[in-house]
């Protein structure tokens, strides 16, 4: 689980993702109000990503593209969902900038589908940005812990915890202990530029917790620390 994240392109470090979608939002005559917005993002972090000083998650940078008119390729090289198998050892984790979140694609791209997947590799402190969009979304810890919030409502998710809800009620996941944590996101939005499909949520969580798990499983646990 613990593959090392690599740069997208040689571009990206030449042209930094911010700079290149201030000169994409220039270019359309959007005001940073006009972006967060649409977005559903705050001014002040669409502009922390414009300086540099912020890295979005890959769903917030989905987000803004959306607005933009962009596709997220155009910002950011991503592995290609041709093959519907992937392989533990052969997946590359990749990530918008140093010390962020690293993913590995696990879903594939194919005419109609409507998941989308990818294993998400989360610094200890880490925290996304809140939002919200539509679709529903999931999480599966399957290493340490992630506080998750969903609504205003806090969840601590250990490892085997999972949590299900639609992605108009605004979210946010960070991890909150020292240790990195890994987790499974499975999810509607598309965050690869496979499609434009779009779905209309629910309002309900559901939120599931491991038990009766083998000792060998616990022991993977981050030591308990609830928040509320």
């Amino acid at each position: 689980m613990g593959h090392k994240a690599t740069s997208s392109t040689a571009a990206v470090a030449a042209d930094p993702l911010g700079t290149r979608l201030r000169d994409r939002r220039q270019q359309l005559g959007l005001t940073l109000k006009d972006v967060a917005d649409q977005a559903a993002l705050s001014v002040g972090f669409i502009s922390q990503i414009e300086r540099g000083i912020t890295v979005p998650s890959l769903s917030s940078l989905v987000a803004v593209c959306q607005v933009l008119n962009s596709e997220v390729g155009d910002f950011l090289t991503q592995p290609r969902g041709d093959n519907p198998v992937t392989r533990h050892d052969e997946r590359h984790a990749y990530a918008l900038g140093a010390n962020a979140i690293s993913y590995e694609r696990l879903s594939a791209a194919f005419p109609g589908n409507v998941l989308r997947s990818v294993i998400v590799h989360e610094p200890s402190g880490h925290r996304m940005e809140p939002m919200t969009h539509a679709g529903e979304e999931m999480f599966y810890v399957l290493e340490g812990a992630v506080t998750v919030e969903v609504d205003g409502k806090r969840t601590v998710l250990e490892f085997g915890d999972s949590v299900h809800f639609p992605s108009a009620l605004k979210h946010s996941v960070w991890n909150h202990t020292p240790t990195p944590a890994t987790f499974l996101w499975v999810g509607t939005m598309d965050l690869f530029g496979d499609s434009a499909r779009k779905t209309h949520p629910t309002a309900s969580v559901a939120v599931s917790r491991a038990t009766g798990r083998k000792s060998a499983g616990k022991s993977r646990n981050t030591k308990k620390g609830k928040t509320s």
